[in-house]
């Protein structure tokens, strides 16, 4: 089975316009962009506008995965919680005869809509090209094969995968993430020293192999 795509939550929010608009909640990342264009126009749309490229996880209940969920004090009927204002998909407080009932799944159960998820860490690494000494700052998922995490450098040099992947003397194996290669993350025992983590990204060497291949 293919393997979900990780994002950062830096990657979500650069996805913050209309026109591009993507958010997360409950760990997946969903383009909603789609929703946006169908609904032009629509006053609805606009909390989800005010929290584009954003996570919006407190929307929900983790356990049903549905919007959260109140008893109306006035009517004692249950109601969608929605303190930003009620959005696309959402049922009015009352009847209302320009209401019209959703045909298949609201958008927040539409698998159509995920285009991955979210990582539950974001960290840092230095990928090094001992060949040349370029070196270059990545932010990638920790939930990312090296393998992955490589498709991303792809963006740098085109002839990544010419090179063998080393840490700490040892050969990386690109089907395993950084943690499990033992590339460990420090970030909250550096932040305990309070020593500036920028000094102690972990590396990544790049060994040139024999030739050179496209990537």
């Amino acid at each position: 089975m293919d393997r979900p795509k990780y994002f950062t939550p830096s990657e979500v929010s650069a996805h913050n316009t209309a026109a591009d608009l993507w958010v997360s909640f409950l760990g997946r990342v969903c383009d909603l962009t789609p929703l946006m264009e169908q609904h032009k126009g629509d006053n609805l749309l606009l909390p989800i506008m005010q929290c584009a490229g954003k996570d919006i996880s407190s929307w929900f209940d983790p356990e049903t995965k549905d919007i959260l969920r109140y008893i109306d004090p006035v009517t004692n009927c249950e109601r969608y919680y929605t303190p930003r204002g009620r959005f696309v998909h959402t049922p009015p407080a009352g009847p209302r005869s320009d209401w019209a009932s959703v045909k298949g799944p609201p958008w927040w159960k539409d698998g159509r809509y995920e285009v991955g998820l979210l990582s539950t860490k974001a960290r840092w690494i230095r990928v090094v090209n001992t060949l040349t000494s370029q070196e270059q700052r990545l932010q990638v998922c920790s939930e990312e094969t090296l393998d992955e995490i490589l498709r991303r450098y792809l963006r740098y040099n085109s002839h990544a995968r010419s090179y063998t992947c080393k840490h700490n003397g040892g050969v990386l194996d690109m089907s395993l993430t950084l943690g499990e290669n033992n590339v460990l993350d420090e970030d909250r025992e550096l932040e305990q020293l309070r020593l500036d983590r920028d000094l102690f990204t972990p590396a990544i060497l790049l060994h040139f192999n024999d030739d050179l291949t496209e990537g």
